[in-house]
């Protein structure tokens, strides 16, 4: 693909966005105003990856042409063929983000998410994986500079999570986790297992865009509130007050349940926010089935035939199944090293979805 005439599309975009940014009235309408001011962020970002693609390109040029020039094996030739192999992938990784830039943005890519993980097949050493990946998407987002807020948990009995919801809030969130809605197969011996077999057990996981007000109107008075006293491991304060909060959705059936924090007021609000993200989600499901799946296709039902990622860890490897990639490295992974497979998983959606234009 010629990537340049859409690097000049690019520049003349952002000088048009930026000669309306100066306008005196332009955040007169404040939505207005917040939209161009992250187009021209986003324009900025396309507009110098577009300078240092053509640079790189130029730079191969001429370092190919030395090596054709110059004695095979001598110092310049040698230098030259390095600086081939780094400028090559500076050139693949450019081109990637500006096929990337080629492509409508997502409303939803920018925004916050919700992360709902629930044990399924495989009883207690399903809840201690879905604890095990709670810890992995906490030190990814810690490595991110993400903010990671536990909205609601059910602990099991040996110190794993029978579900367990949590805010994930920064840049582009979720557009860096919507691929890992799913069921996550686990193939490892138990600790619960005394004589040493490899069990196979799932945890599925939801992954949601973080609604806004203007999103979807929840009507006060299809909701039912209720207020209690909240149950399990809550340390001082929040097991002896009518902090817990469940929020039912008459219209949708959908109900959700807070009693992560100590104030009543907070756990509304985070019940509140979770209600949202779900109805969202259902909307989207409903306005573009080809892009966005219902909650219950989204992850399936957790039965162990069905897979989106394979954790295998007598052989150290995991296996992302929908684009057949394989990583030998189960420990990084688990430790919240991720980029190895989001970045895969981002690339070929883009080239899904560009293929799908030229179509």
């Amino acid at each position: 693909m010629d990537l340049h005439p859409f690097i000049v599309r690019f520049r003349e975009r952002f000088a048009e966005v930026e000669s309306l940014l100066s306008a005196p009235d332009v955040f007169a309408q404040p939505q207005r105003g917040q939209e161009l001011t992250r187009e021209h962020a986003r324009l900025r970002g396309l507009v110098e990856a577009g300078d240092r693609f053509q640079r790189a390109q130029t730079e191969l040029a001429e370092n190919r042409a030395l090596v054709a020039t110059e004695p095979a094996g001598s110092e310049l030739a040698l230098m030259a063929q390095d600086e081939i192999g780094r400028l090559t992938l500076e050139e693949a990784r450019l081109a990637a983000r500006l096929q990337e830039g080629i492509l409508p943005p997502s409303p939803t890519d920018s925004r916050n998410c919700i992360l709902e993980l629930r044990a399924a097949a495989g009883g207690a050493e399903s809840a201690l994986f879905a604890a095990d990946l709670l810890r992995m998407y906490h030190r990814f987002a810690e490595a991110e500079g993400w903010r990671f807020e536990m909205l609601e948990a059910s602990p099991s009995d040996l110190g794993g999570y029978k579900e367990a919801i949590v805010s994930v809030t920064g840049p582009e969130v979720f557009k860096r986790l919507k691929f890992e809605s799913g069921v996550h197969r686990v193939q490892r011996v138990p600790a619960t297992e005394a004589q040493g077999r490899i069990h196979t057990s799932t945890v599925t996981v939801a992954v949601m865009p973080e609604a806004e007000e203007v999103d979807v109107v929840i009507k006060p008075e299809d909701l039912e509130i209720n207020v209690c006293r909240a149950s399990g491991h809550g340390g001082q304060g929040v097991n002896t007050t009518d902090s817990a909060v469940r929020i039912f959705h008459r219209p949708s059936g959908i109900e959700v349940r807070c009693q992560d924090g100590r104030s009543q007021q907070k756990n509304k609000q985070q019940a509140m926010t979770v209600l949202r993200s779900r109805l969202l989600e259902r909307k989207l499901a409903e306005e573009n089935a080809k892009y966005a799946a219902a909650r219950k296709e989204q992850v399936g039902s957790g039965e162990r035939s069905e897979k989106s990622r394979t954790y295998n860890f007598p052989q150290n490897r995991v296996t992302d199944h929908r684009i057949n990639l394989t990583l030998h490295n189960l420990a990084a992974v688990m430790e919240g090293e991720l980029e190895p497979l989001i970045g895969p998983l981002l690339a070929e959606d883009i080239q899904r979805r560009l293929a799908e234009i030229k179509a």
